[in-house]
């Protein structure tokens, strides 16, 4: 089962505004270089739930524009890598490629509060069962925009 990396989003500070890249350069054991995360800036780093890259399937974010009426396609939805045609659920205790990249399955990003607070009311309860997942990156390299996601 293959898919595609559809949209990349990365920002240096915990809580700002997700911003749309077309190339991203991954870290081993840290994830994405510049990302909030990485960079040990993000919001959730003082609690220790650190996620290195964090993805979202595009057909889950077709959904929650379509039939729940929360725009999400613009980084509001607080994940890295938004993917097309591959069920994320499929790579649980799974190393995969995305790009030069080799991710592992980490855990399911479940979505928060503090999601909805930076977004619009009713987006925790829109990304529940839809929030994506963790990887942490095994071998670094770079992800672009319509690169290949396969299991190894």
């Amino acid at each position: 089962m293959n898919g595609v990396v559809e949209g990349i989003y990365v920002t240096g500070e915990g809580s700002a505004a997700m911003g749309r890249v077309e190339e991203v350069r991954t870290v081993a054991g840290c994830g994405i270089e510049g990302d909030r995360y990485c960079a040990g800036t993000g919001y959730w780093t003082r609690y220790g739930d650190v996620c290195e890259v964090t993805l979202i399937e595009g057909e889950d974010l077709d959904y929650i524009e379509n039939e729940v009426g929360i725009g999400v396609k613009n980084g509001e939805h607080r994940r890295n890598i938004i993917t097309r045609g591959i069920r994320l659920g499929y790579l649980r205790r799974k190393k995969f490629r995305v790009g030069e990249t080799v991710l592992e399955y980490d855990r399911p990003r479940p979505p928060c509060r503090h999601v909805q607070d930076l977004s619009k009311p009713g987006m925790t309860r829109a990304l529940k069962g839809r929030g994506g997942i963790c990887a942490k990156v095994v071998r670094a390299g770079s992800i672009r925009v319509h690169d290949t996601i396969e299991t190894e």
